[in-house]
């Protein structure tokens, strides 16, 4: 195809993930349905039913079982697709060490849902950010465009270092709102992704081998070792491949952060999803007043990019970290603690305040944008801080 001539279409998040998946034409997919994510898995069922794929489509009895499926079809050499959220993601956890033990590549996308208790079935990043340490690629996007090229380019980079990766958007915010996705052909996706070559098939016969066998202290530390590797060589394969991709196809997907007005700025704030479009928008309005703040998107949270998170935060005065999940911790978010790490050996580096907001779908508006701007500027200017705050809540 001519490059940056897409097919506009308007599409979902949900849409647009499933539409990404028929064009890949995985050969299995197993999955079981759960809000907000179940239209992905509905939709690719129908490609199915109507013959617009070629996917073995395996429908099962819950999230656990239909992990297991894909783990089962991927150690045989399939290239493997799936879908869920919260507590299907939660269900799942056992096998999310079992896929990325077993270094398959397994991609799966994943819509952001609060965990229960109580019941919520909106949009936070706690199902995903307690999944994070499973050895798992993870890929948060702002928007369904983004969403879409990044399955497919999630494809790629899975299968190039053997690991499995989660491509996630924010539950209802982006899964049910429809905007327009610059989608590619179909021949045009499949051509950048190749054939799978798998790094070990159960059906070469010819070479007989055992996955999963008891493992103790003769040699799991050494293949847990193995496994790191991989994922220290994803930080490598990433970047390549995204650029590949912009390359290729003239669209302008950043790898690991996004940068948004630092080139100057003496304060920040570090965002995710589809939370920083929101604050894109009043960082904008704050620079016509004058102020030098700007914004660094964080796009894939594993393989952590500490080395890029130094780079673009480490000379700033002040730092205020995002976080829509709760570590419990009595720290902070997740990222919180994860970015104050990456930071804390710089000679000069910031100080960092963080932020809980948006727990449970909660919506994320300029009011809430604006008090964090001010929190941080007055962090910036010398006034002690909380080590976090909750943003949006009832006092």
């Amino acid at each position: 195809m001519e490059k940056g001539k897409f097919i506009k279409m308007a599409l979902t998040g949900n849409e647009a993930y499933a539409y990404a998946m028929k064009q890949i034409n995985p050969d299995v997919v197993a999955a079981y349905p759960i809000t907000p994510a179940t239209e992905i898995v509905q939709i690719f069922s129908k490609y199915v039913a109507d013959g617009l794929v070629d996917t073995e489509f395996v429908p099962v009895e819950s999230e656990h079982s239909a992990l297991s499926a894909c783990v089962g079809a991927s150690v045989a050499g399939a290239r493997v697709m799936t879908g869920t959220s919260s507590q299907g993601l939660a269900l799942m956890h056992e096998i999310l060490y079992i896929a990325a033990g077993l270094r398959l590549p397994i991609v799966m996308a994943v819509v952001n849902r609060a965990l229960s208790a109580p019941i919520n079935i909106h949009g936070d990043q706690s199902d995903t950010m307690g999944s994070r340490d499973s050895g798992w690629i993870q890929v948060y996007t702002e928007n369904a465009d983004e969403a879409y090229h990044s399955v497919i380019m999630a494809i790629k980079i899975a299968e190039t270092v053997n690991l499995p990766a989660m491509v996630m958007l924010d539950g209802f915010i982006i899964s049910h709102e429809m905007e327009v996705v610059n989608t590619l052909p179909d021949e045009a996706v499949r051509e950048f992704i190749g054939d799978r070559k798998p790094l070990y098939n159960l059906f070469d016969f010819d070479n007989p081998i055992t996955v999963g066998p008891l493992d103790l202290q003769d040699y799991y530390f050494e293949h847990k070792r193995q496994q790191m590797e991989a994922m220290f060589n994803a930080k490598k394969v990433i970047p390549e491949i995204v650029k590949e991709y912009n390359e290729k196809f003239g669209t302008d997907i950043p790898a690991f952060v996004e940068p948004y007005r630092l080139e100057d700025a003496e304060y920040a704030v570090v965002a995710m999803s589809s939370a920083a479009g929101t604050m894109k928008e009043v960082i904008d309005a704050w620079r016509e007043r004058g102020e030098k703040v700007g914004l660094l998107r964080l796009r894939i949270t594993r393989p952590f990019p500490y080395e890029e998170l130094r780079k673009y935060l480490g000379g700033l005065k002040a730092v205020g970290v995002m976080d829509r999940a709760e570590s419990h911790s009595t720290q902070g978010g997740p990222m919180l603690q994860e970015i104050k790490a990456a930071l804390y050996d710089l000679e000069t580096r910031p100080k960092v305040t963080g932020f809980v907001f948006g727990l449970g779908g909660r919506d994320f508006d300029d009011e809430q944008a604006n008090k964090i701007l001010e929190m941080v500027k007055e962090l910036k200017d010398g006034k002690e801080l909380p080590l976090y705050s909750f943003i949006g809540v009832r006092e």
